[in-house]
């Protein structure tokens, strides 16, 4: 996932995915669209395509919301979702729960 970006001098590629997530800040925040429609914006992602794609799809499914994702590493979501998402990211993806801001 996050190896590819990170120099870790040789080590494994776990240890250098996981202290590449630890070194993120993920900010989750809504917007409000057209005829007032909140939407909720995730960013500081991953900008790999097939990484946020897995992300996308997953909540999307867990929060039974449309959205999309775009290539500079934000998700859209359809909805006020803020808590969950973030509640989501921490169990399911494994973010430190201190680097995933909610912005109210």
């Amino acid at each position: 996932m996050v190896a590819k970006e990170l120099d870790c001098g040789g080590l494994p590629p776990e240890i250098c995915e996981q202290l590449g997530r630890e070194e993120q800040i993920i900010k989750i925040r809504v917007d409000t669209r057209k005829f007032g429609k909140a939407v909720t914006v995730i960013e500081g992602l991953p900008q790999e395509k097939d990484v946020l794609k897995s992300i996308a799809k997953t909540l999307k499914t867990k929060l039974a919301a449309g959205g999309t994702y775009r290539d500079d590493g934000v998700i859209e979501l359809q909805g006020d979702h803020r808590h969950r998402v973030k509640e989501i990211l921490v169990n399911e993806f494994g973010f430190p729960p201190e680097n995933v801001i909610i912005i109210d």
